[in-house]
């Protein structure tokens, strides 16, 4: 009995857990609901619908339970594969105007098609055989230039971000869980000139700025929002529930439950009294 085109399907080198995307992915949402932020921008996904995920761009999903049981396909377009797809082809790319984040494709037969073609490699396991590969990705690449001819201008661009303004995109980013190297790349800059920068605009370290920002939004959010800490941790950047608390006490002189245990007896309190 064949497997279910219905599991995870990735093409490339696995997907990095902090919150950049490297390399163009192609997504395809077989069952359920997904939603996210994704390059500036709130997204959402619908059984059914597909589009290109670009990369050099920040992204987070939403820590839903419908996050979590949504089945998707996607498909790594790295670097040295549209190298060689590009030579082998003989393409010439043209320029691309659009500078959305994730592109979602027109209603077309072929996706679907095609999507419905990848039941046979899939093993036992629900996973695809290796030797088909890039047989199956140079086919669905091929369906995406034949819809979008300009798409050649997306993928066979290999340049690097340029450089942009530094103070804005910091303070609009700060809570993205990536590294410091990453942030320079994605400002257009070295790692030395992105540190000097950096110093000169917020006058603070990029490592203690991005901490001491974060936390003061963490406090923020449950001191003014009632938050609970193990609800915010993971969107303010930390990967851990413990290095949030230890960071925050030391910050703060107390840690985060703390704070919200005596919002929690404060309100209590406010509320027997105005009985």
């Amino acid at each position: 009995m064949k497997a279910s085109v219905s599991k995870t399907c990735l093409i490339g080198p696995a997907i990095a857990k902090e919150q950049f995307i490297a390399e163009h992915l192609f997504f395809y949402l077989v069952k359920g609901t997904m939603s996210g932020y994704y390059g500036g921008k709130n997204y959402a996904l619908q059984s059914g619908e597909y589009g290109i995920a670009r990369k050099n761009r920040l992204s987070r999903q939403n820590h839903a339970k419908e996050n979590d049981k949504a089945e998707k396909i996607i498909f790594v377009f790295d670097e040295p594969f549209l190298r060689t797809f590009q030579e082998k082809q003989k393409i010439i790319a043209t320029p691309f105007k659009s500078e959305e984040s994730f592109l979602r494709l027109p209603d077309n037969e072929l996706i679907p098609n095609f999507i419905h073609s990848l039941i046979p490699y899939y093993n036992g396991q629900g996973e695809m055989d290796k030797a088909f590969f890039d047989v199956k990705r140079e086919e669905l690449l091929l369906i995406l230039l034949q819809l979008q001819p300009e798409l050649s201008g997306l993928f066979f661009d290999y340049g690097i971000p340029q450089k942009i303004d530094l103070e804005e995109f910091m303070n609009r980013n700060y809570r993205f869980n990536v590294s410091i190297d990453r942030f320079a790349y994605l400002t257009g800059r070295s790692l030395s000139a992105f540190k000097r920068d950096f110093y000169a605009i917020f006058s603070e370290t990029p490592s203690r700025w991005l901490i001491r920002k974060r936390l003061e939004d963490a406090y923020f959010l449950i001191d003014k929002r009632n938050k609970k800490p193990s609800e915010i941790y993971i969107d303010l950047g930390f990967e851990a529930l413990s290095h949030f608390s230890f960071a925050f006490k030391k910050l703060f002189g107390q840690t985060p439950t703390e704070l919200s245990a005596l919002k929690k007896n404060t309100l209590e309190f406010r509320a027997l009294y105005r009985k």
